[in-house]
């Protein structure tokens, strides 16, 4: 993207805090994993440094779920812009005794949109040593609650909750939307 996608600017509201705003108001401890720490010193939150360097986002959630206070967290990526507070709240209430509950939609599992519990921190871990970096590697050693669209769907019909931006033809489809919104 040439730029930090967690600053980009949907609707004039920077990306992280469109989901900062949305979990202050659901959680008591918000964390940010970076490694670019004082980029986001504006932000009441715990902030951390990767625990293993360069190891992407399953060293991210190993981190965060390594900082955490409470048994399970809600882990998001940073490119995500439009997060809906109910479909979280709906994940939170499927918990159960799962250790990750975890969104599927048409378009497969959302990893960097579930929670995860402390019990995931040592398949976290084993992976990252065994060279792996792909989040749902771990799901066969912890116990997995997969959530159906079909039963979120009430919570957010148009799924825009798992938009992210990774390319910049994707922010030119978003920002294309938000002007036709505007007219």
């Amino acid at each position: 993207m040439g730029e930090n996608k967690a600053f980009i600017q949907i609707e004039g509201v920077p990306i992280i805090k469109r989901i900062y705003d949305v979990f202050k108001g659901l959680f008591r401890e918000v964390i940010i994993v970076t490694n670019q720490k004082d980029l986001f010193s504006g932000f009441d939150s715990k902030i951390y440094s990767d625990l293993i360097p360069g190891k992407g986002a399953l060293g991210g959630l190993y981190t965060g779920i390594v900082f955490a206070s409470f048994q399970h967290s809600f882990c998001v990526a940073c490119d995500m812009p439009f997060i809906k507070k109910s479909l979280v709240q709906y994940l939170i209430e499927n918990i159960d005794d799962s250790d990750v509950v975890i969104p599927r939609t048409k378009d497969g599992l959302e990893p960097l949109h579930a929670i995860y519990s402390k019990n995931c921190v040592k398949p976290i871990r084993r992976m990252i040593d065994e060279g792996k970096s792909k989040i749902v590697d771990i799901y066969d050693q912890v116990k997995v609650k997969i959530v159906d669209e079909k039963d979120f769907f009430r919570y957010d019909p148009e799924g825009e909750s798992f938009i992210n931006v990774n390319t910049p033809e994707q922010l030119r489809s978003i920002r294309k939307n938000e002007e036709s919104h505007l007219k």
